[in-house]
Parts: C-alpha cells; sequence; structure tokens
C-alpha cells in the first residue's frame, strides 16, 4: 500500500497549505527596506514565476503538435465530419448550459451591487480588447505566430518576443487541415509532429512534477501581495462564482451522463486526476497529456480522444468562457450601477458560446472578459476590479474546463457508438501525473 505522502495529489495539497502559511508570514512581515517585497514574499514571487514560465515554454509546441496531430487522426476514424460536428455542437450545448447558471446567480445575487466607492485593489490588464481587436487577432502576422511588444521603464527601453496562442491554434489547425488534403505525402511530416508531441509530454510531465513547490509559491505570492481585506471585500462574488461551478460540475454534468445512459461514478472516479492537475495547474493546456489519458481509460475510442481532447483544451472553457465572464460582467455592471437588460444577456451569451476560442487554454480569462465587457459597452476598468483573487477563482475555472472537456468526449463517444463501456464501468488503471 503507497504511503499517503507519495501521492500527488497528497503533495500538491501540502504544498498549498504551505504556500498559505508562508504567504501569512511574508505579510506580517511586511515590506522591505524600500517599500518594496520582503525576502520572503520575493522568494515566493520568484518561484511561482519561474514555475508559470516553466509551464508557458512547453505551450507552444505542445499546442502546434497536439492540434496538428489531433486533426490528422481524422483520416483513421469512420464518419469523422460528424464525429467533428457532434463534437462542437456539445461544446456549444454545455456552454449555453453553464452560461445560463452564470446569469441566474449573478441576476440573482447581484455579487457587486454596494461595493463601489470601497477600497478594492485595482489593477491593469493588458489583454483589454474587443470584438474587432479579437477577430484582427485570429489572423497570424507570421508564420510562427510570434508576437512582440516594447516596455519603456526610467527611459529605457525593453523589447520581449512572445507567441500569440490564438494565432497558434489557427495556424495549427489550418496545418491539420493541410495533412487531411495531402493524404499519404503527408506521413513523414506527421511522423516527426508525433514524435514532437511525445517529446513535448514528457518535458510536460517533468514540470507538471514541480507543482505542489510552483502552487505553494502562487497561493503564498496572492496571500502576500493582497492579503485577506480585498479578498474578503469580493468574497460574495468568490462565492457565486464557485456556485456556478459547483453546479455544473455536479449537477449538470452528472445529469448529462444519466441523460446519455451512463452512471456519473466512474466518470468522476476516473477524471478525478485530470481535475485535480487542472485545479492547482491552472491551466487546460498543460493539463492535456492527463486529460487524454482518462478520456481513453473511460473507454473513449483512442483514435477520437486523440482529436477531441487536444482540441478541446483549446477552446472547450465552461469555467473560463460561461460562467466567469457571466458573471464578471454582472459584477462590473452592479459595481458601477449600470443597469443590464435582455439584449444584454442575450450579448452575454452569444459571446460565451462564440467566443470561447479566445481563452486559449491558458491560465487566466482575462481576455474573455474584456471581450465581454467590451461587448456590454462596460467599463474596462472593472477587470482591475477582480485582478486580486484571479488566481483563486482560476483554480476553480480550469478544473470545471477540464472536466467539461472529458464529459464531451465521453458522451459524443456513447453517442456515436465508439465508447467502450466495459472499460468505463471497469477499474482499468490509475493514471499517474
Amino acid at each position: 500500500m503507497a504511503l499517503p505522502y507519495r501521492s500527488f495529489g497528497f503533495q500538491v495539497l501540502a504544498g498549498m497549505v504551505v504556500g498559505l502559511l508562508l504567504g501569512l508570514v511574508a505579510r506580517q512581515i511586511g515590506a522591505g527596506p524600500d517599500g518594496d517585497l520582503n525576502w520572503l514574499a520575493t522568494a515566493l514571487k520568484t518561484v511561482g514565476s519561474i514555475f508559470v514560465s516553466l509551464l508557458k515554454a512547453i505551450v507552444p509546441p505542445l499546442v502546434f503538435a497536439a492540434i496538428v496531430a489531433s486533426i490528422a487522426n481524422l483520416r483513421a476514424l469512420d464518419n469523422a465530419a460528424r464525429l467533428a460536428g457532434q463534437t462542437l455542437l456539445w461544446f456549444a450545448i454545455t456552454a449555453l448550459i453553464a452560461v445560463a447558471i452564470g446569469i441566474a446567480i449573478g441576476v440573482i445575487v447581484q455579487p457587486g451591487a454596494g461595493l463601489h466607492g470601497t477600497a478594492l485593489a485595482m489593477g491593469k490588464s493588458e489583454n483589454m480588447g474587443g470584438w474587432l481587436d479579437f477577430l484582427k487577432g485570429l489572423v497570424p502576422a507570421n508564420s510562427l505566430a510570434l508576437s512582440g511588444s516594447t516596455k519603456i521603464t526610467d527611459g529605457s527601453a525593453s523589447t520581449s518576443i512572445s507567441f500569440n496562442i490564438l494565432q497558434l491554434l489557427v495556424i495549427s489547425i489550418a496545418v491539420g487541415l493541410a495533412t487531411l488534403k495531402v493524404g499519404e505525402k503527408a506521413d513523414p511530416f506527421l511522423g516527426f509532429v508525433r514524435s514532437l508531441l511525445a517529446v513535448v509530454r514528457a518535458l510536460l510531465g517533468w514540470v507538471i512534477r514541480l507543482t505542489p513547490i510552483g502552487s505553494a509559491a502562487l497561493i503564498g505570492t496572492a496571500i502576500a501581495t493582497y492579503g485577506w481585506s480585498a479578498l474578503a471585500q469580493l468574497g460574495t462574488f468568490t462565492a457565486a462564482i464557485y456556485l456556478g461551478l459547483a453546479l455544473v460540475l455536479l449537477v449538470v454534468y452528472p445529469l448529462l451522463l444519466v441523460a446519455n445512459g451512463l452512471k456519473p461514478g466512474p466518470y468522476f472516479a476516473k477524471a478525478w486526476p485530470a481535475i485535480q492537475l487542472g485545479f492547482v495547474s491552472r491551466s487546460s493546456v498543460g493539463t492535456l497529456p492527463v486529460t487524454e489519458a482518462v478520456t481513453e481509460r473511460l473507454g473513449v475510442d483512442k483514435g477520437y480522444a486523440a482529436f477531441a481532447i487536444p482540441l478541446a483544451s483549446t477552446t472547450k472553457m465552461d469555467g473560463c468562457a460561461s460562467i466567469y465572464p457571466a458573471l464578471a460582467a454582472i459584477f462590473v455592471a452592479g459595481f458601477y450601477g449600470i443597469p443590464l437588460h435582455f439584449v444584454d444577456y442575450a450579448l452575454i451569451v452569444f459571446v460565451s458560446v462564440i467566443g470561447s476560442a479566445a481563452t486559449a487554454g491558458l491560465t487566466g480569462a482575462i481576455v474573455m472578459l474584456t471581450l465581454t465587457l467590451s461587448t456590454l459597452g462596460l467599463p474596462l476598468e472593472g477587470v482591475g476590479l477582480l485582478l486580486a483573487i484571479d488566481p483563486i477563482l482560476d483554480m476553480g475555472r480550469t478544473a470545471v474546463n477540464v472536466a467539461g472537456q472529458v464529459l464531451v468526449g465521453v458522451i459524443v463517444a456513447k453517442r456515436e457508438g465508439i465508447l467502450d463501456e466495459a472499460a468505463y464501468y471497469g477499474e482499468g488503471a490509475l493514471v499517474e501525473v
């Protein structure tokens, strides 16, 4: 029998507790001699930044290889067009249900009402934009989806280069479709892509093993930076978000499984490793290998899982793109005293169902929130109100994202007759991360 401390879940939980304690200690120490972060807060921030940087470094090759390989895998599936269509349809169905729940909770709770003028921590998002920016952002500026930004600090300019994940997603889909059209001539290229995917997954596995340390540092940094005062003022909003996430995860998903002739128990038992990893890593893309593994363990055809899960990890976001923007928009409107009408709620539904690709499987849902706010004409400064608690919210959002990705794969496989129900109800092999 394995000792509890050797369990990855136990290690992550221990890391979160240690991070909370270290954050409280750093908060008590106070600011440094020059008014900046003290030594402990600086150490936590540095370790957390390194962990996030490692995760982000793996994302571009993982997205490209996974999407290209997943689309190419359609060649091996019978009725591939119908499977792809059913997958996208169920993405939309579950997103529609999730955003409806988010709106309902927001209308009942009104989490932003009465907070205007309070000393909420204000931040600034660098990812604001409307639908025009989103549409222009879909078009790659170069074949590598690279983008640059320049910042001027104290009279000196510094330029950084990064991947635009949304553009990389577009490029990957285009390349994947091209491999389907080329046929056998693309086999050498696909062999390279699949080898790249295997190598990247191995690298990601090493980074994931650092999650207990990374989660401790990230949670510690949030507590040390913001403390409890700013978080307490947003307590109602946080509770509303987690209520919506809980309803989707624990009520809607089981009902959808039952409606399709499946018992929810095996789904939760086998999907738990991916859901847990999504919670602590806050990245659907970073969780992709485990998500695909648990989906196959639930009896989903391997070829279909290899298509559906990579696509879902970048576009299927019930937490980030449905529940969160709906509640956040209602919060911002309430905070600024702006009434919302039926048309506004209809726009929230439209943005949530159609625009979920804007989240692109990365940590955080700021882009999706600003997209929603700009569509409704609400103050984009409202984004800053929620930045203080975004890491706390993002853990729950990503867990639901991952759970929804597995769910759609299972439901479509069941409806299309490619689900191995013996494997679904059997014990199977435990997925390790």
